[in-house]
């Protein structure tokens, strides 16, 4: 998804990495009702919507970052700033609600994103910043850092529910039998 093309009233940034010789551009999308843009799905809008939500975090961020010098540990930090708007209750080891999925009463246990939705965002920024110019050399969302990060919010998270994250295991396909006729 090309985001400089389906924008007309852009306010583009292009960020020079020193480092590197890569090129990012991010874009502050303010489309008008009247341009002609093709729809998206509903993936590429999120994917959009993220991407944005990112860079203004950057934006934002004391002291402020270039996309170019992000790191896993920014990444880190940014997922952590989204556990303010989580809306999952994880209950920690001294909550007598622990390890059970279905707690009979309330608790003062913290809101928290859930793993999925942690797991999938990353998966959106990966792709987007590859998109939007980043070599996946040097992407960010793909570190070490945060994929050890996912692991282990979804396994405190799966202990704290009292629910296993388990691969599915594939079925075997039914045998299929040649139907008998009847003499």
């Amino acid at each position: 998804m090309d985001l400089v093309s389906q924008s007309t009233n852009s306010s583009l940034s292009k960020i020079e990495s020193s480092t590197s010789g890569s090129s990012i551009t991010t874009t502050n999308n303010s489309v008008s009702s009247g341009s002609s843009t093709p729809t998206s799905s509903r993936y590429e809008n999120q994917k959009r919507r993220d991407w944005n939500t990112f860079c203004q975090y950057l934006r934002n961020h004391r002291p402020p970052l270039s996309l170019a010098l992000c790191s896993g540990a920014h990444v880190l930090e940014f997922l952590n700033y989204l556990d303010q708007f989580g809306k999952t209750k994880v209950h920690h080891h001294p909550c007598p609600f622990f390890g059970i999925p279905n707690p009979p009463a309330p608790c003062p246990c913290p809101l928290r994103q859930a793993w999925g939705s942690l797991d999938a965002l990353i998966g959106r920024l990966r792709a987007a910043y590859e998109e939007n110019g980043g070599r996946p050399e040097t992407n960010p969302f793909g570190s070490r850092a945060v994929r050890i990060y996912l692991r282990d919010v979804r396994d405190f998270q799966a202990k704290a529910r009292g629910v296993s994250y388990e691969k599915k295991r594939k079925r075997p396909k039914p045998k299929i039998t040649a139907p008998t006729t009847a003499r």
